[in-house]
This record gives structure tokens, sequence and C-alpha cells, in this order.
């Protein structure tokens, strides 16, 4: 039986957990300094108040002042403000009626927002790259590139706000910042960079229960093996990242997304990748574009980094399969399946001194330069902006060779052991055992030759390029852009007959 003093104790308590769900305050994500969607999309601002009152926003720049008016529902109010140029600084003013409350956002900020997650290459901190010490002198001479970053959060349930904020609208991660600082050198406006990512997840806990559905997954407990202490395994339960450092993203406008993950599903569920993760990236842009109430583009560009390296002489740790699948198969981006998108090939830039372990190259800067080559193509479509390497269009057999010609001119170097053809009677190849070694022994302006060995020409029926984790030295593979900058990209091919 409660005592008089014990219950007075749990009123009050019950009280202020009443209160404090409608304290007035912006979302988690609003905050000094932030960057909001410029136009043609409308920003939207939202935040926790007591219901029934009227909540005013203001926004006041260098030239005008905009107000406008809400009424709090179920403890949440919401607006959505004209759609408003590149530049600032803004202030951001919210008053609620009932209470004489205000909150005042000083140093804000018009631009572009591109969200920025995945696993732990994608959460590499600035001060981690090579030359970190020239990087992080950079930071400050970008003020107008700002990053806000989500704290490590899960949940069985999909959260209205984020649990907690890691770092608020400030500087820098690595190569989110990177990204962002090579798009502002092009763009000269605002960039703000939503960085929500976490170390060893699975795609699947990323993905809402709806996605994993259409792949044929279970809402269940993973268990991922580690790639980072041997041996080692990490639970994670389907959708937790999803509902904790996602869906409360939902309400806000963004341009785009990159994406750095792959690594902890080389060994779990990796021959369903070529569906999650296609699907992963419908489910966001459907969750985004119904949030803002229609202000993120359904069809939002989504860039992603194709995965690095991680072990030498290794073909059997599930990273040349998850490269392929990244690209739901194809082996490149955009295709048919995977529309407005853009990747970034790093199967070149490996790293073995890295002091954070080979699965995380130091340098990040190529990677995001690549990224961005992209952006400027697929997202701001800009003109003769070479953004892929080059990719096969066909491989013939002539009489004691295989012509693969490419889709564009190459820069290119004889070699052995990065193709391989399949020497299969009955044309079959997924065993390896069935795949031989061949050299480069010719290339010109758009093809290369490769050797032919002792396998009968009716029994040769495909060939495949860097189809393993670690086949080249660093920017040494044998086949780039003509002018040496972009790699092809691994890829599988059908030969046939001339």
């Amino acid at each position: 039986m409660l005592t008089t003093v014990a219950f007075s104790l749990l009123l009050s308590a019950l009280a202020s957990v009443l209160s404090a769900a409608e304290v007035f305050r912006f979302s988690s994500y609003y905050g000094n300094h932030m960057v909001l969607q410029k136009a043609p999309a409308k920003a939207v601002l939202w935040g926790f108040g007591q219901t029934g009152a009227k909540v005013v926003v203001t926004l006041s720049g260098p030239y005008k002042v905009s107000a406008h008016s809400t009424t709090v529902i179920n403890g949440i109010w919401r607006t959505t403000l004209k759609p408003e140029e590149a530049g600032g600084p803004y202030k951001l003013t919210a008053s609620q009626s009932i209470t004489n409350s205000s909150i005042t956002l000083t140093d804000v900020l018009f631009g572009d927002i591109w969200l920025c997650s995945g696993q732990s290459n994608m959460a590499f901190t600035l001060g981690q790259v090579i030359n970190a010490t020239e990087e992080l002198a950079l930071a400050s001479k970008f003020p107008d590139v700002r990053i806000f970053q989500a704290a490590l959060e899960q949940s069985d349930e999909e959260l209205i706000d984020l649990a907690r904020v890691e770092v608020p609208w400030s500087q820098p991660t690595a190569v989110c910042w990177l990204f962002g600082r090579h798009l502002y050198k092009t763009l000269k406006y605002p960039i703000g960079l939503v960085h929500s990512s976490w170390g060893g997840t699975p795609v699947e806990a990323w993905s809402s229960p709806r996605a994993l559905h259409k792949c044929g997954l279970k809402n269940s407990y993973l268990l991922v093996q580690s790639n980072f202490l041997e041996g080692a395994s990490v639970q994670w339960n389907s959708s937790v990242l999803w509902n904790a450092m996602i869906h409360p993203l939902l309400n806000m406008t963004i341009t785009g997304a990159i994406w750095y993950q792959g690594e902890a599903n080389a060994n779990y569920n990796r021959d369903k990748y070529n569906c999650s993760f296609p699907i992963m990236i419908d489910d966001w842009r459907m969750a985004f574009h119904e949030a803002s109430d229609n202000q993120t583009p359904l069809d939002f560009p989504f860039g992603f980094v194709q995965l690095s390296t991680y072990r030498k002489n290794d073909t059997q740790d599930g990273f040349r399969e998850i490269r392929w699948h990244q690209t739901a198969d194809y082996g490149y981006a955009p295709n048919k399946r995977m529309k407005n998108t853009f990747m970034a090939v790093a199967i070149d830039v490996p790293d073995d001194r890295s002091p954070w372990g080979s699965i995380h190259p130091e340098d990040k800067q190529d990677v995001a330069y690549r990224l961005v080559l992209g952006a400027r193509a697929v997202a701001y479509g800009e003109k003769n902006v070479s953004f892929q390497g080059p990719f096969p269009t066909h491989a013939v057999l002539k009489r004691d060779f295989i012509c693969i010609v490419f889709n564009q001119r190459i820069n290119a170097t004889t070699g052995e052991g990065f193709f391989e053809i399949c020497c299969s009677e009955d044309k079959t190849c997924e065993s390896d055992d069935k795949w031989l070694p061949v050299d480069i022994v010719k290339h010109g302006f758009k093809y290369v030759h490769v050797s032919t060995p002792k396998c009968p020409a009716a029994d040769i029926t495909a060939v495949r390029y860097l189809w393993t984790d670690w086949p080249c030295k660093f920017k040494a593979c044998p086949i780039y852009s003509s002018d040496g900058l972009l790699p092809a990209p691994p890829f599988i091919l059908a030969v046939t007959n001339q």
C-alpha cells in the first residue's frame, strides 16, 4: 500500500512525464547554425508543444521576414516554409501562444541537404584520414558546409524524434564532410550534411520491416560476423537503426543521400543483397517523400561507395559478390533497377598500412571526389562530367584471344591475373574451379585482348574482371578512363563467338 509521500512522488513523476511530452521545443535536429533545404523545395519545420496551442514560426533574413502559423495536434506542431533561395544567415523564431514561450535559432542557412549513412567507413572521422592535419585545417575555411550527427541508438519501434544527438550542427566527419566540401566548391552555396551511421551494421538494421518483407527477409535477430575482430560476432535486430536513426529524420526535406556499407553483409544474407539494398533505397525514397509532404523528391539521388578491399589473396570473404550485388548485379550505376543512383568505385584504393585495419582505408579523399562527380552528373545534371569508369559492352571470342570492347576510351596496361575466363562444357560457371586466369595481351582505343588458355573454344563461356577481394595495388588496376582517373569496376560478361 502506497504511503502518502510515495503517492505524492508518483503523481509528481507522472506530471513530469506528461509535461515533458508537451515541452515547447523544436525537433532534435533543428538548431543554431543548421542548414535547411533551399528552393525549389520547401523546408519542413516541426517540434513539440501543448496540444491546442497556436505556434507562429517567423523567419527573418537579410532582406525579408515571413511568418507561418500552425496548431499543436497531439503534442506536435508542424509547418512548411515557403521556398527560400540559397544563402543566409537567417533567424528562426517559434512562439507558442498558451505558454507565451518562444525559441530562437540563429545563423540558419538555406542550401542542399544530403543524408550520409552506412557503417564504419562512413563514420570514419576526418582525423583518421590520410593527411588529417591538412584536412582539419581546411575545415575552418568552409563555414557554409555544416554537419549534424545522430547519436548511436537502437529501437524496436519507430521513433518520432531522435533519442539523442551526438553532434549538433557543426563540422566534420570524413567521407560525408569531404563530399560536402567538394560539392560546395562546385555549387558555391551552403551544404548541410546529416550524418547517421554505425560501424559493423548490416543493411537489414537500416531497413524497414516492409522493405525486408519484399526480399523474403523476416524480422529477426541478426548474428553478423564482425570484420574488425576476427571470429567475433555482433547481434543486431532487424530494423533497429531504421527505427531509431532514419525514421525520425523522415520529415526533413533533403536533396539526396550517400551510403557506404556492405562489409557486414559479406557473410550475412550476402545473396539477398541484390534485393535488400535496392529495396532499401526505394523504401527510403518513398518514406522521405511522403513524410515531407512531397517536398523530398520520390526519386531523390542516391550515391554509394562500392566496397574497397579487406584481405589479400582471398576469394571467399564475400567482398567480390557484395560489390556485384551493390549494383543489383548490373556492375554499374545508374541502371534499370537502380535509377537515379551513382557509384564511387573504391577497389583500386586498398590500404594494408591503415592503423585502423585494412578494411578501413585512410584514403577517403578519392572516394569522396568520385562520389561528387556522380552527384554533379546525376543529382545536378551537369553535362560533360565524367563520373563512371569504363564498362564493357560485349566480349567476342576470336581465333586465339577474346576481344572485350568498352563503352568509352580507356587507359590500359598489360598484365596478368586481372581477368579470368570460364571454361565450362555445360556452360555453368558457379564454381571457381571452372575459372582460369588469363593475360591482357593487347589493348587499344576502346578494347583489350585477353589470352585463351588450353580451353576448347566451344567451352569458353564468360569472362570476369577483378573478381577477388584485393586485385590491385594502390591506383594500379589495369583499366581506367582515358584520363586515368576512374577505374573500371569489377564485372562478369558472357562471351560470344565471332
